[in-house]
């Protein structure tokens, strides 16, 4: 079994995972493709291997130019592979053929970036892929176990508002929050 994490929020509740599960630990790098001037608003996301999910519906209504939306994807995928670089230091990712992968955010509340991350981890030909988080929106569930063998939920308010909301702290992981994960988790698997 493999406990991906999603970075940077995700990996504090996926390295809890994979400790009481007894899994490897890595990461799983996704960015959010935030509407420009309200980047907390994804209209879709995208990950390793070229993926990239969007939001057709939202992306129709907002009218938004093919080169504004080409210009956030081009600095997503920038900050994408510095991420990459900068957690695996060119370590290869853990590999998932074959495994049951459980892949962990802090929570869900459009599902762009986890559903980016489903079809990244697919590309890894998983036995079969169990999304696992605290809290989402019942929308963000729903699509995604379409996409998923599983999905575990442990609280879908009707109302969700932010995930902050569902935390007593919700401060912002950095970089060495990531790699501290990592390290942990490697220490564990000894």
């Amino acid at each position: 079994m493999v406990v991906l994490g999603l970075a940077r929020g995700g990996m504090p509740v996926a390295a809890e995972v994979a400790r009481a599960l007894a899994a490897r630990l890595d990461v799983c790098v996704v960015r959010k493709l935030g509407v420009p001037g309200q980047e907390e608003l994804a209209m879709g996301a995208i990950g390793s291997g070229e993926v990239q999910v969007l939001n057709r519906e939202l992306l129709d209504r907002l009218e938004l130019a093919q080169r504004d939306l080409e210009a956030v994807v081009r600095r997503e995928r920038a900050e994408l592979a510095r991420r990459e670089q900068a957690y695996r230091g060119g370590r290869e990712p853990l590999d998932c053929s074959g495994a049951y992968v459980v892949v962990v955010d802090d929570g869900l509340a459009t599902g762009s970036s986890m559903h980016a991350a489903v079809r990244a981890i697919r590309a890894r030909r998983p036995a079969r892929v169990i999304v696992a988080v605290p809290v989402g929106s019942p929308e963000a569930c729903d699509s995604l176990r379409a996409v998923a063998e599983e999905v575990v939920c442990l609280h879908t308010p009707r109302r969700l508002g932010g995930v902050s909301a569902w935390y007593a702290d919700f401060h912002p992981v950095g970089d060495e929050e990531v790699r501290a994960a990592l390290a942990g988790g490697a220490q564990e698997r000894r």
